[in-house]
């Protein structure tokens, strides 16, 4: 813990790695031995690590983004220099600087006094108009354009799916996944990426192991039902017209008021979305209740930047997207340095999440999953694999785990800390199952457990 009372753990360190190799990178560097010159104070952490040449990599980390900055050659945020630094310090190794008796070096000054000026000039002008776009005209013109592309698309998606039932969905496995990629090809040159990953998601089904012509057969449904609802769009509710061009690949500025809380961050985790990472970091509001998914990317092999401590505090603004259940926001502002946990959300039974994400259909008919949090439930294994349980009650329940979550480690993790007895996990529910991303256990309720 620094003179801020922050207090970030190994595990929220290693949450922040942008991939499994940087992971396993930065935990080696989180020992003293290459290090030196480090310390800590006023929200920073720095210090020399010697690489493979004569002169160490000069790192840098800003615990109150946290942001980072080092030397190396690296196009991973944070690189492995940043991790082990930051693992040092989780340990207890990095000696810290009180107040102004011994601060940071001019190379790390620098970069701090640089971050600092920039964050007061955005303070100080305030948040910018909303000038609009310069020709209200060409981009009237544009959108037009661009939706009578989406349109076309849609149609053609039609016809795809039309001869594929009327062929029968054998003739899926037997075309092969090219003839899928091909129609997303075209999807894409349509601008449509919601309706390309769709596709695509359809090529992966068609003869992947034991019942795949049930799946492939729901997602079709589903896919057609996207169309037909992008293409009766103007007859639609406002916020199911929204969350339709939000499922066909159509974003829009974050439109919503300002929420500032007090945000637990839950859980943060990476998947690849055809040439781009994305990252989402799931946020809780203590005196909102909000749950919010921040959504960014990563291009080019590149992990996204944004990366907040699993199990931190953020005393931050944010701002809501149109659509998709008014789950994804934008951080607008950050106030202060992250800061320990507080308790995990407030969670009911099985029956509950699984009503909850009943009520999300409505408003989304194409959701995969809708975060819940589930209170007293014991991790069990059952016939079918493993399944959360409610440990008590009148009507006891259970949700089968996800079979991506089953072939996690973190299953062996959310076991052992249960120990047979009751949990509060945080997850998303949906019709796959329950994919646990956090736990929280009675001994240490403070204490997240991440598990992705």
């Amino acid at each position: 813990m620094d003179e801020q009372g922050e207090l970030w753990t190994a595990d929220q360190v290693l949450a922040l790695a942008p991939d499994d190799a940087s992971r396993r990178a930065g935990s080696k560097l989180g020992t003293p031995g290459p290090w030196s010159g480090t310390g800590g104070g006023r929200g920073a952490v720095w210090g020399l690590c010697k690489g493979s040449g004569r002169t160490p990599y000069r790192t840098v980390v800003d615990t109150t983004g946290p942001a980072y900055q080092c030397s190396c050659p690296s196009r991973k945020f944070p690189c492995k220099h940043a991790l082990g630094l930051l693992l040092l310090r989780a340990g207890g190794e990095v000696p810290s600087a009180p107040g102004d008796a011994a601060g940071p070096p001019d190379w790390a000054e620098s970069w701090l006094a640089d971050r600092r000026e920039r964050a007061e000039a955005a303070r100080s002008a305030g948040p910018a108009p909303d000038a609009g776009p310069a020709d209200p005209e060409a981009a009237r013109r544009r959108a037009e354009r661009r939706a009578a592309r989406i349109t076309s698309g849609a149609e053609e998606l039609e016809r795809r799916l039309a001869d594929l039932l009327r062929g029968g969905l054998a003739a899926a496995e037997r075309s092969g996944p090219g003839a899928w990629e091909e129609t997303a090809a075209r999807m894409v040159d349509a601008q449509a990426p919601g309706l390309a990953g769709r596709v695509r998601e359809l090529g992966a089904i068609a003869g992947s192991g034991p019942g795949w012509p049930v799946r492939l057969l729901e997602e079709c449904a589903l896919t057609h039902l996207l169309d037909r609802a992008w293409l009766s769009a103007d007859r639609l509710p406002g916020p199911l017209a929204a969350t339709v061009r939000t499922r066909v690949g159509l974003t829009a500025p974050p439109a919503g008021p300002l929420l500032r809380d007090r945000w637990l961050v839950l859980a943060q985790y990476d998947t690849a979305e055809g040439k781009l990472t994305a990252r989402r970091v799931w946020l809780h509001g203590e005196s909102t209740g909000r749950t919010a998914l921040l959504l960014s990317f990563g291009a080019a092999g590149r992990a996204p930047q944004l990366a907040l401590p699993v199990g931190a505090v953020l005393d931050a603004e944010l701002r809501g997207y149109e659509g998709g259940g008014g789950l994804r926001a934008e951080l607008v502002g950050q106030f202060g340095a992250p800061a320990p946990a507080g308790p995990p959300p407030r969670g009911g039974t099985v029956g509950a999440a699984l009503t909850a994400y009943g009520h999300a259909l409505r408003e989304d008919p194409w959701l995969d999953a809708w975060p819940v949090t589930l209170a007293g439930v014991v991790p069990a294994r059952a016939e079918y694999g493993w399944q959360l349980a409610d440990a008590a009650g009148a009507e006891r329940e259970a949700v089968p785990l996800t079979r991506a979550a089953q072939a996690r480690p973190g299953l062996w993790r959310l076991v052992a800390l249960s120990g047979g007895a009751p949990l509060t996990v945080f997850g998303e529910c949906g019709h796959q199952g329950f994919t646990p991303l956090a736990a929280w256990s009675p001994d240490a309720p403070g204490e997240t457990v991440p598990l992705v």
